[in-house]
Parts: structure tokens; C-alpha cells; sequence
């Protein structure tokens, strides 16, 4: 029986709100209608602040999950407009919520969304599942990376070695290779780095076409100290966000290398290396699974999909794999996060397992998430 689900996602890029609503069945997920609703930039800012460590306090967070549950939620109601359906004709709605901290290595080990699922049930009048990766989390996993079950179901191939490669504010891949554990996790930095570094220059969201990037040059000393960085060398499962990769990290870096060698990098030639960083980071985990005698593909998306100078990058790392989008596979690559969510929220609803312990390290496969009535 196909049901459809609303999925929501508010990634470390935090660059706006996907939203998709999908038709599922036991085997199929479709996507009948996507919008991207846009955050506005005095809650970006407030987010990022807390995100990057500034003094807060609980009234402050109280009042962005509050703000971020409207948001969602205005989300929902804009994406039932664009698709002309009812909302009671929509099962439920899966929301990720806004990732400000994710501490799974920790003495206490946590992770925290906000996004308050009673105001986007309330608002929207359908059931609502959010607070995915805590359960997870209750049994031991990292509560990351949860998307690889969905990529599992979409592309395994008997006849082909696949890696799928979501470039976000993170990176991450799932590994599909036949008769094989599936693998997952994060690789380290997708877009987030090069975000903020244009942003903190040119007041841009991101360097559209790597136009900026393409006139720096790779500075080597720069680089060399980015791939020291402990996290890129752990064994899986693993998981990071913004509370590693940043800009005061970034800004370390730069300050160590110019007072050791008496450097001064220009911004460009930075943007350049932070291209080659990411490029180099993703590739170096990707090399390590190249099948030996079957096609080697690496379906990329998510929003470095449409970066040229990275996927070009990419290309000359791994010449042994073809490089495409999902979307050529068949699943739009700017909507597949959100799609999993609501693929997750099905999961759900019928009580079946959304994590894959092999990928997060939880003691079990269990269904995931909070469900709020409408």
C-alpha cells in the first residue's frame, strides 16, 4: 500500500529547509514534490553563534527550537501548496530539526536538534516523528550516519561496487559493495569550510561554480597541516559536524603556519585549498574501497554536487571510478537527505528498523524517533 511522507532537513549548511513530499511503498520511494524554504538570516545567525560555542543559556535555545518549529512547519504547509493536496492525506512527516551540537565521543555522549515537532504537528495537522538519532544514540550507536540504510535500499547492485557521496556542510559516504556489510560514515568537511570562508569575505552563501576558488592556487604548507587533523585518521563509525570543522579551526591553522614559516596566504589561494582539502579528504577514504575487478561507480549528492572545481578534483583522486550524481541514477541529488527522513518516518510508523548498527555502532536495529500526534 503506498502511503505519502513529508520529509523535512535542516543541514549543517544550514542554507534553508528541504522539503519533500514522497510516495512510499514496502519496496519504492518516489518524490512527487520538493521546495527549498529559505531560514531567514537573523536565525541563521543565532544559530551559528550557538553552534560555534558563544555564551548561551537555556532561554535562548528554548526560544530557537521554538522559532525553528514554526519554520518547519511553514515548510510543510508552503510544500502542500506547491503539490495542491490536502494535509490529511499525509501520513506523517519526518523532521531531521537542526543539528547544534553532536558530541557521540563524549563521557555523556549527546546530540541535539531542535525544531519543535508539537509546533509542526500542531501547525501543520499531521503526525509528526523527529528526534531521530538519540535512539540510536540509547544503544550505543554515534545516532550517526543514519541516511546509508535508505542509500542501501535504493542502490545496492549485485554487479556494481558503489559508494554514495552526500556533500553537505559534512561529508559522508556509504559503502555498497556485493555480499557485504554495508559501511558508513563521515569523511570530514563537504561544504561547510568553504561556506564560511567566502561568506566571512565576499558576504556569500557559497562560492557558486567554484568561481572564487578558481583563482587562488592549492597552497601545499596549508594543506599538509588540514590533513593532519585527528578526526580524518579514526576507524568508523565515526561522526562530526560544525563543533569541529570551523572557522576558528580553520583560523588556527592559518595563524601556526604564518607564525612558523612567516606566511601570508591570500584569501583566494585559501578558498582553493579548502576545495583540495575536501576533495582529498573524501578521496582518500573512497580509494580504500576499490573493487578489484567490478565497476567502481561514486554517486554524488547533496549541494557540493554542483561544485565543479571539487568534482573535478575528485575525478583526478579516483580515476578508477566513474563519477555521477544520483540524480543520473535516478534520485534527485539536492533532495536526498530530506527523502530519507520521510523514508525514516515510515519506518517508523510501521515499526520497522531505521539505523544500521554495522554504520553506527548500536547494539541493535531499532525504529527511530519521537512520534507526535497531530
Amino acid at each position: 500500500m503506498t502511503e505519502k511522507y513529508i520529509g523535512l532537513m535542516s543541514g549543517t549548511s544550514m542554507d534553508g529547509v528541504d522539503a519533500v513530499l514522497v510516495e512510499i511503498d514496502s519496496t519504492h520511494t518516489r518524490l512527487v514534490e520538493s521546495i527549498s524554504f529559505p531560514m531567514g538570516e537573523n536565525l541563521k545567525r543565532s544559530l551559528l553563534e550557538v553552534c560555534l560555542g558563544q555564551p548561551t543559556n537555556l532561554q535562548t535555545i528554548g526560544e530557537l527550537d521554538h522559532r525553528l518549529g514554526h519554520l518547519f512547519a511553514d515548510a510543510v504547509i508552503a510544500l502542500l501548496a506547491k503539490a495542491k493536496i490536502p494535509s490529511d492525506t499525509v501520513k506523517a512527516i519526518g523532521s531531521h530539526g537542526q543539528t547544534v551540537f553532536h558530541a557521540p565521543e563524549c563521557e555523556y555522549a549527546f546530540t541535539m536538534q531542535l525544531g519543535d515537532a508539537n509546533i509542526i504537528s500542531a501547525k501543520t495537522g499531521i503526525c509528526t516523528i523527529a528526534d531521530f538519532r538519540r535512539k540510536d544514540m540509547a544503544f550505543g550507536g554515534q545516532g550517526a550516519p543514519l541516511v546509508p540504510a535508505f542509500h542501501q535500499q535504493l542502490f545496492s547492485n549485485s554487479k556494481i561496487s558503489r559508494v554514495i557521496l552526500n556533500i553537505g556542510g559534512i561529508s559522508n559516504i556509504t559503502v555498497l559493495r556485493p555480499d557485504q556489510h554495508v559501511i558508513g560514515y563521515d569523511t570530514g568537511p563537504g561544504n561547510m569550510l568553504m561556506d564560511a570562508w567566502i561568506a566571512q569575505h565576499h558576504d556569500q552563501a557559497f562560492d557558486k561554480d567554484a568561481q572564487w576558488a578558481l583563482t587562488g592556487t592549492i597552497n601545499a604548507k596549508l594543506l599538509a597541516r588540514l590533513l593532519t587533523e585527528p578526526f580524518l585518521t579514526l576507524s568508523a563509525p565515526k561522526s562530526t559536524g560544525r563543533e569541529l570543522f570551523n572557522l576558528p579551526w580553520l583560523q588556527k591553522h592559518l595563524n601556526d603556519l604564518t607564525a612558523e614559516k612567516q606566511l601570508l596566504i591570500s584569501p583566494q589561494d585559501v578558498q582553493a585549498t579548502l576545495v583540495e582539502f575536501t576533495a582529498q579528504t573524501i578521496a582518500n577514504d573512497v580509494r580504500t574501497y576499490t573493487h578489484p575487478t567490478l565497476p567502481n561507480e561514486l554517486l554524488v549528492c547533496g549541494g557540493g554536487v554542483h561544485n565543479p572545481l571539487l568534482i573535478a578534483r575528485l575525478q583526478s583522486a579516483l580515476p578508477q571510478w566513474q563519477i555521477v550524481s544520483t540524480t543520473e541514477r535516478g534520485v534527485d541529488s539536492d533532495n536526498m537527505e530530506a527523502m530519507a527522513f520521510a523514508w525514516l518516518a515510515y519506518r517508523t510508523m510501521h515499526q520497522l528498523p531505521g539505523n544500521l548498527p554495522d554504520v553506527t555502532g548500536a547494539s541493535n536495529a531499532v525504529a527511530l524517533g519521537a512520534i507526535y500526534p497531530a
